[in-house]
């Protein structure tokens, strides 16, 4: 009786018509959530010579066909190998860093450049700490993969972090841009950038909404995230907003707003959504400018400014203990209500 293979190890099958190396070997690989897919790392001429090779693979698992270890696969081997010399703190900013990456996925490592990387830095919109993590994330990899002679140029060495984009850089859409968006309310994706622009709420902060968060009947949010003053701060929906919420609710998602499989959105892929929006409408806006375009239309109006740091989640000597009263939400409808002065011709 032939001894069965262990788990994990790989299998040996033979193909069908007369061909030099009948003996296809093939391998279970995973990508960076965990799920496993079949790859031929290789064929032979008889049952004992792919034998040899499959064991020769899980003795040196990156030794036969490099060439072919993509990003994530080369990821996923490093986390297994490299995460324990980390520390729980640093482990999960690589796991956020990955999530920008995700023009290399399915590239071959050895092919990656410096270009690449360097996009994936210049064309993640957060902090310089987060871009500053994307960048030690490719040095992690570069040294893993030339450890294991995958590559022989480390390109991460010639990584930059640009600081240059700062608060005073950031411009709020303006008016125009705005009508636009309501011109092209019923695009798909549309809707969640009016949404930010009438909320000022953070992407990560609309992406984690839960529906049980809505109360749809008093009309206002209570969510956010990132500091206590932005913690379980409350929103009112704006009038023109609201069809929306109502739309996105009437789905019975765990989240509020979700992929079209009903899944929740990831960052990278909001953004796929997000950039799509607005190259349609011609600029180059990040998540962040809508809600700095809410702050700027609401101080522009003669906003209350301690209404404006409630709805913002901001920090503020004159909030005090943040105790929502009665009067406090009449006067956070009053604030919201001043997006009302927005000339907005396509609703």
């Amino acid at each position: 009786m032939t001894k069965r293979n262990p788990n994990g190890y790989g299998s040996i099958t033979k193909l069908k018509g007369n061909r030099l190396r009948p003996f296809m070997i093939r391998v279970t690989v995973y990508d960076a959530n965990g799920c496993g897919r079949q790859k031929a790392i290789g064929y032979a001429d008889s049952m004992k010579n792919a034998a040899i090779l499959l064991a020769g693979y899980n003795n040196h698992p990156f030794s036969i066909n490099r060439e072919h270890i993509t990003f994530n696969e080369l990821y996923v081997k490093w986390l297994e190998l490299k995460s324990g010399s980390l520390g729980k703190s640093n482990l999960k900013l690589m796991k956020t860093a990955f999530n920008w990456c995700s023009p290399c996925y399915g590239l071959k490592y050895y092919t990656i450049k410096a270009y690449h990387m360097q996009r994936c830095i210049d064309n993640c919109p957060l902090s310089r700490s987060t871009k500053a993590s994307i960048h030690n994330l490719f040095s992690h990899l570069d040294k893993f993969a030339y450890e294991i002679d995958l590559i022989d140029k480390m390109y991460s060495q010639l990584l930059i972090i640009n600081s240059e984009a700062t608060e005073s850089t950031r411009s709020p859409f303006t008016k125009e841009q705005i009508n636009t968006l309501w011109a092209y309310k019923d695009e798909p994706g549309v809707d969640s950038v009016l949404v930010f622009i009438y909320t000022g709420l953070r992407l990560n902060e609309l992406l984690s909404l839960r529906s049980e968060q809505i109360n749809i009947a008093e009309k206002y949010i209570q969510g956010g995230l990132k500091t206590s003053a932005g913690k379980n701060r409350i929103i009112p929906i704006h009038p023109k907003i609201l069809p929306f919420i109502r739309k996105w609710l009437s789905g019975k998602t765990e989240y509020l707003l979700t992929t079209s499989k009903g899944t929740r959105y990831s960052p990278t892929h909001y953004y796929r959504s997000w950039n799509r929006i607005m190259k349609m409408i011609g600029t180059d806006k990040t998540p962040h400018e809508a809600r700095h375009t809410f702050e700027t239309l609401l101080d522009n109006a003669g906003g209350n400014r301690k209404c404006i740091d409630l709805l913002m989640g901001h920090s503020s000597r004159d909030i005090g203990n943040r105790v929502y009263n009665h009067k406090t939400i009449e006067q956070l409808w009053e604030t919201i209500l001043l997006l009302n002065d927005i000339d907005v011709k396509h609703i």
